[in-house]
Order: C-alpha cells, then sequence, then structure tokens
C-alpha cells in the first residue's frame, strides 16, 4: 500500500519485462510512449483511466505519509534523549515534507487537494493500513523505521522508474530520505538488542507485532489484487505485489540476524532451489478487516487528522487573505 497502489533511486535490479498496453482507446502517442518505455507529462494525452488509477495510488500515497507521521510525533517529547528526539523530529518533517509532493504531483492531474482531504477525512479515500496499529513502547519507532520504512523503499524504488513524470521525480527524493529512515529504525533497535535483557525483550515485542502487517503492506496477493495487471502495462507499477514482498522479505532476514533478533515465523528458511526464504502464510483477513475501519487504531488516528484539518482553519484562510492581498497590490502597481 504504501506507494504500491497499495502498490534508492536508480534501476531495480533483476526487472523483468511488464506487459505493453494493448487498448484500442488508449490515444496513440500515449501508447507509444509507454511502449517506448518513455514518461507522460501533465499535458500529454492519456487514458482517464490512466488519470484516475494515478490519483487514487498518488493520493493513497500521500494520505499515508500525513497519517504515517501521528504514530512517531507521538514518542517526540518521550524520546530517550535530546539526539533522539531531534532525529524523530528530522523524520516527521520528512513525511510531512513526502505528504506536500505527492499532493502537488496528484494536482498535476487535475486534482484538487482539497477534494483530496475531504474525501480522506470521510473515508473514501484510504491510507496505509499499517498506519493503524499502535506504538507501544520506544522499539515500536525502531520497528516503524526499520521494518515499515524498509517496506516502504522496496516499493518505492521501482516508482522513481514510474511511467509518470511528476510522480517519479518525487520519488526520487523520498526514497533517499526513506533510506534515512530506515536506518535510524535500524540503529534504534540495533540499540535496544545488544542493551539489558529488558531492552532486547522489548525489541523483540516490537519486531514481533509489526512483522506481519509490515508483509500486508505490499497488498493482497497477485490473484487477489485486481488493479496490478493493469497499473504494470502502464508502467505505473513495476513489479507485483507478491514480486516485492519477496524481495523485502529476502532483504530483512539477514538484517534480523545481525541485529539478534528473532521474526515471528518459525517456516522461514533459505530455499536452495528457489534462490528465496521460504515464509509463512499470511492471515489476509486481518488486512481486509484494517482497510474496512476495524483496526486497532483507525478511529484514533482518522479522528486526529480531522481535529487537527480543523485547528489549522485559520492559517489556510490568513495564507490566502495574505496572497490575495498580495496579488491586488502587484496587479495596482502594473
Amino acid at each position: 500500500m504504501y506507494g504500491n497502489d497499495f502498490s534508492a533511486p536508480g534501476e531495480a535490479p533483476g526487472e523483468a519485462p511488464r506487459p505493453r498496453p494493448a487498448t484500442a482507446d488508449e490515444p496513440v502517442s500515449f501508447a507509444a510512449v509507454i511502449a517506448d518505455d518513455g514518461r507522460v507529462e501533465p499535458r500529454d494525452e492519456m487514458p482517464e483511466g490512466y488519470r484516475r488509477t494515478l490519483v487514487r495510488q498518488i493520493a493513497q500515497h500521500a494520505h499515508s505519509e500525513i497519517i504515517g507521521m501521528q504514530p512517531e510525533g507521538n514518542w517526540i517529547s518521550r524520546a530517550p534523549s535530546l539526539r533522539r528526539k531531534a532525529i524523530l523530529m528530522a523524520k516527521v518533517q520528512d513525511e510531512a515534507g513526502h505528504g506536500l509532493y505527492l499532493y502537488a504531483a496528484a494536482e498535476t492531474l487535475g486534482a484538487d487537494r482539497a477534494d483530496l482531504l475531504d474525501q480522506l477525512h470521510s473515508g473514501r479515500q484510504k491510507y496505509s493500513s499499517i498506519f493503524n496499529y499502535p506504538t507501544l513502547t520506544w522499539a515500536d519507532v525502531g520497528a516503524i523505521g526499520w521494518l515499515v520504512d524498509g517496506a516502504a523503499i522496496v516499493n518505492q524504488v521501482p516508482l522513481c522508474r514510474c511511467s509518470y513524470g511528476p510522480y517519479a521525480r518525487a520519488m526520487v527524493r523520498v526514497c533517499k530520505e526513506e533510506s534515512f529512515h530506515q536506518r535510524q529504525g535500524f540503529e534504534i533497535l540495533h540499540t535496544l538488542s545488544h542493551g539489558t535483557a529488558e531492552q532486547k525483550a522489548m525489541a523483540q515485542d516490537a519486531v514481533d507485532r509489526y512483522w506481519w502487517p509490515s508483509l500486508m503492506m505490499f497488498g493482497p496477493p497477485d490473484d487477489d489484487s485486481p488493479n496490478s495487471a493493469q497499473s504494470m502495462a502502464w508502467g505505473i507499477k513495476r513489479f507485483s505485489n507478491d514480486d516485492l514482498r519477496q524481495r523485502f522479505v529476502d532483504m530483512t532476514v539477514p538484517q534480523a540476524e545481525a541485529l539478534g533478533l528473532t521474526l515471528p515465523d518459525p517456516e522461514i528458511r533459505w530455499n536452495e532451489e528457489r534462490g528465496h526464504y521460504d515464509f509463512g502464510d499470511i492471515d489476509f483477513t486481518e488486512l481486509f478487516e484494517v482497510i474496512k475501519g476495524n483496526g486497532p487504531c483507525n478511529a484514533q488516528r482518522l479522528a486526529h487528522r480531522v481535529k487537527a484539518h480543523d485547528d489549522g482553519a485559520w492559517v489556510r484562510e490568513a495564507a490566502s487573505a495574505y496572497a490575495a492581498k498580495q496579488s491586488a497590490r502587484s496587479e495596482g502597481a502594473a
């Protein structure tokens, strides 16, 4: 989800050729750009379905960045040192910036930012399911950085080569900053896992709770993902949900060993024949329940977001009034 329709810069290794579009109602110029692995820009012709798909995915991604500030923002005042506070503040600030980049990218497709926020607040548009889980301890901040942002990187690096130019360009900077977030989380968990027995137990508990929800971030299995095939044909996505999930597992298992922590899946083992790690079945019933609004923190996250938006109304009104005043002055001078 988080950047994957709930699908570090550069070309991902081992990328397979994606299907090419063959629908008769696509503009010839659009089909040629996609077939040529080129970039579609805002003023180019594009199918309405392509535009709608991008608006939905980019908006969902932007909403996830904004809502994702809450679980960690809650720990800024309680971080265990001034250094940790400063790092966490920088990370939350980055997430706000990511949301702004992405809302701006959606606006290049003719979407209205106020309308997108209204759809978020009314529940008509979703955000990543992972942000509906609580952050119970300081170790959860580390687990979010290591697992959640690690999954986001796997999702988002291929988006740097998305067929829609503004989205792809925004993702280059987002991925660079997500890499910092992932390292921050790893470092928190490494410190805890090499500390006291109580600290290591705290880190293990956080990993136990966040592992399976992190795997669900890549979305449902390919057979149950209705938008993936078309998004890949259009070059919006580069890999399927299951392929991305496998990459994440392969990347994370050795890192868990370096941390000295155990992933809560007894079925994880290296498969020499496949060249990948095997892992257990995921209970996607939980994912669909969270998406429907029945997660541990759904109501809390959305209520907090709506309140913050309402409390900031005077700032938006003042900014609009100032902009109008400046515009009138410029016209008068002209």
